[in-house]
């Protein structure tokens, strides 16, 4: 279709290339698929307060787009529609009862536990790589005017235009709910000059329930749909490259990449669906790797074992910092006399070669042991 004939489609034929849009997005792996309009403007007071709080801590890249994130139009100028896309990550062979087991593992302080979405592929090429192909299938039906894609690579209020675009809604926790899939799933976006037909929104069905606010190890839930990222284990171990708050340490258990429990303990992720691909399986078995284990990979190992991970981004410093933490935490609360003194070797073996930041971790690790219960009558 040329730019005269686009200009001039008719809405009987938007509207049948908007249902095509949505069945060749399931067609690539998506479970789901929304239109919204551009006007986030709703949005836009709660963002700056949140911006003048500082609860977005170090992503100073928050800061300098300000309110472009609530105006698709700035970052894209002619962007008239956002088609956003739902990706589940559970992977394929989850067990019925993976909740209950992703507890289990938490309970292990001799376990290193990363959160489910990174165990596999980078969600970024994932996800890119298949919007991009949306995004051909639309330019080749029709001239979009514009046509972008993003996957968390943009200043875009992702869960607000995904609420808008009717595929769930903002539970308490910040995150997107929907009813058949919980919260377990990649969210991106294709931003089109086209006028197609918007979804409607679905209403909230969070109720009276504060499961996730109650569950947060640091407390980071303030309350509904207020998120302090300066205390989010996940902003802690990924974002954050500084030296993690001593105040805060000894509530990231063996977290060393990322946090689910405030998804674990979501009623609505009962109904959380596996992945058809691949892609998301687990990786150099991260779903069952102990923290002596990864403390005793190398950098070259580290970078060859990320390849094509979305932990990679960390880098080998924050890798070992956060394990530093979680072995300190081991320490402190592991029964089991032989892995505490591994543990304890292992951590004095890599102080002398440490950078600054790893030795502060290591120092206060090394202390928790004289923190166990009934220590001092050892």
């Amino acid at each position: 279709m040329t730019r005269m004939e686009q200009r001039s489609a008719t809405p009987e034929h938007l509207s049948t290339l908007a249902q095509d849009i949505k069945q060749q997005g399931r067609a690539l792996g998506f479970s789901q698929i929304g239109i919204s309009g551009v006007d986030l403007g709703a949005a836009e007071a709660p963002l700056l307060a949140w911006l003048a709080a500082g609860h977005h801590g170090e992503m100073d890249y928050m800061q300098r787009h300000g309110l472009k994130r609530a105006r698709p139009t700035e970052l894209v100028p002619g962007t008239l529609r956002v088609i956003t896309a739902r990706m589940d990550y559970l992977p394929r062979h989850a067990e019925p009862a993976w909740r209950e087991v992703e507890w289990q593992r938490l309970g292990q302080p001799a376990a290193a536990n990363v959160s489910l979405y990174a165990r596999g592929r980078d969600y970024h090429k994932v996800m890119r790589a298949r919007l991009q192909q949306l995004a051909d299938f639309i330019a080749a039906r029709i001239d979009p005017g514009v046509v972008r894609v993003f996957t968390d690579s943009a200043p875009v209020l992702e869960v607000e235009l995904a609420a808008r675009a009717g595929l769930g809604w903002r539970g308490k926790h910040t995150l997107l709910l929907t009813r058949d899939g919980g919260s377990m799933f990649f969210l991106g976006e294709v931003f089109v000059g086209l006028p197609l037909p918007v979804d409607a929104p679905v209403t909230a069905h969070c109720g009276s329930c504060t499961r996730c606010i109650t569950v947060c190890p640091t407390q980071a839930i303030l309350g509904p749909e207020q998120l302090d990222a300066r205390r989010c284990i996940s902003y802690l171990t990924i974002e954050h490259a500084g030296p993690i708050p001593v105040e805060l340490r000894h509530l990231m258990g063996n977290r060393i990449y990322g946090c689910d429990d405030c998804q674990l303990v979501c009623p609505w992720n009962r109904y959380a669906q596996r992945s058809p691909l691949p892609d998301f399986d687990s990786r150099h078995g991260l779903d069952q790797a102990g923290l002596l284990d990864l403390w005793g990979w190398t950098e070259a190992q580290f970078l060859q074992r990320t390849e094509g991970s979305a932990i990679r981004r960390i880098g080998f410093a924050r890798w070992q910092r956060n394990l530093a933490v979680a072995l300190g935490n081991g320490l402190r609360e592991s029964n089991d006399l032989a892995w505490r003194q591994a543990a304890r070797h292992a951590l004095q073996s890599a102080a002398p070669n440490a950078n600054l930041l790893l030795r502060d971790h290591i120092n206060w690790a090394l202390t928790q042991a004289d923190e166990r219960p009934n220590a001092a009558s050892r």
